[in-house]
């Protein structure tokens, strides 16, 4: 077994004398970096600073107040019922269309990883279109199939759950074929050279190295969900089917309030808050991964 040598190189100078050689920081990357990251987060973090404005300007600051979250008794994110409407409607489809959509992937990319033919391969092409299919065409034809045709499609709640799985459907796919084509199919047979039967190997072995993949998928899927305009607006039956997004967008030419900056807040924080959760359970799921790596970059054997 051989060690490798992990040490700075070092550089012979002109005089003789060893020099360790040391990376330059590229600092116009680094400015570039820091200016866009101004650039894209200084809004929103004035909308959410706003959110806590005494008075009801969103553009001067009159002091700090939780008056918008549920200090007025009339138009606060909690007393407004319009409002609480909207963000419990939105957590509640993120909940249900991430239960459909991640199972239903899950399967998707298993069948599609095992069966070989003319038609997994235009299914595997299809889920690839999604990505490139704009969301805008996908949600009018869904509102077409809902009020011109005879189908169990509905404008309201399922119709926007449907909507939504169906675009969504593509992310867990291809992250768990990807993990797929990582982890390689010498374990499942090995389970089966052992006396596993072949969905015995799939649960036992399988899917718990899955996990990450199943996760970080979770993840994608609801935050992503709780930030979607475009489908779930054309398929919202009323107003008791609109989503934040829905909501601020119906509300921001209406003499605004900063309870519209309150709930923006709200939906905010609940995405990060999944986000920030579901990279504490990848770094679990994968830590004794990353520990083989790390073992990998120190020491190289030869039999």
């Amino acid at each position: 077994m051989t060690v490798l040598d992990t040490r700075p190189k070092a550089a012979v100078s002109r005089d003789g004398r060893e020099t360790t050689r040391r990376r330059r920081r590229p600092s116009v990357l680094l400015v570039v970096t820091l200016l866009y990251l101004l650039w894209s987060l200084l809004p929103v973090l004035i909308a959410v600073l706003f959110s806590f404005n005494a008075g009801k300007s969103r553009t001067v600051w009159q002091g700090f107040s939780t008056r918008w979250y549920y200090g007025d008794p009339l138009r606060s994110v909690w007393h407004d019922p319009s409002l609480h409407t909207a963000v419990v409607h939105t957590f509640r489809l993120g909940l249900l269309t991430t239960l459909i959509t991640i199972p239903l992937g899950v399967a998707m990319a298993l069948g599609l990883d095992r069966w070989r033919g003319r038609i997994p391969a235009g299914a595997n092409v299809a889920v690839l279109l999604s990505f490139v299919l704009p969301e805008i065409l996908l949600a009018v034809a869904l509102l077409f199939v809902a009020t011109t045709l005879h189908t169990p499609l509905h404008l309201g709640l399922w119709g926007q759950v449907l909507g939504l799985v169906t675009y969504q459907l593509s992310y867990p796919v291809v992250i768990v074929r990807s993990r797929l084509l990582t982890i390689g199919k010498h374990y499942e047979e090995a389970a089966i050279d052992l006396g596993a039967s072949a969905w015995g190997a799939i649960r036992r072995v399988l899917l718990p190295m899955l996990v990450p993949a199943i996760f970080a998928s979770t993840v994608l899927v609801f935050a992503d969900v709780i930030d979607d305009f475009v489908i779930v607006r054309y398929l919202s039956g009323d107003a008791s089917t609109e989503p934040v997004s829905v909501k601020i967008y119906n509300s921001a030419r209406a003499a605004p309030t900063p309870a519209l900056n309150a709930v923006a807040s709200i939906l905010l924080v609940g995405s990060l808050l999944v986000v920030v959760l579901g990279f504490l359970a990848y770094r679990f799921f994968t830590r004794g991964e990353r520990a083989d790596a790390r073992g990998l970059d120190v020491f190289t054997g030869e039999v």
